[in-house]
């Protein structure tokens, strides 16, 4: 598969994912750190790859219906302070 890691995930999730047989890339290694949540989900539409975020926003199914991505797979840890990377 191919994932699109937003900027709110570690990059060292990469190389989990490609040593897994996958292709990621980052926001950041794109350019994209700080884009507007329409850009980065339109350039992993286009890239028909997945993309990974625990930003809200972007799991609003109403704005961006699943039927036209790749797949949006948002984590929601029960706190920030409880992720382990």
């Amino acid at each position: 598969m191919r994932f699109k890691l937003d900027e709110n995930l570690p990059a060292e999730l990469v190389g989990d994912l490609s040593a897994a047989g996958h292709q990621a890339q980052t926001a950041p290694e794109e350019g994209l750190t700080g884009a507007p949540d329409p850009v980065l989900v339109e350039r992993a539409r286009t890239e028909g790859r997945v993309l990974l975020t625990m930003d809200k926003g972007i799991a609003d199914t109403r704005t961006y219906p699943p039927s036209q991505y790749a797949g949006i797979i948002l984590f929601r840890p029960p706190s920030s302070a409880a992720v382990q990377f």
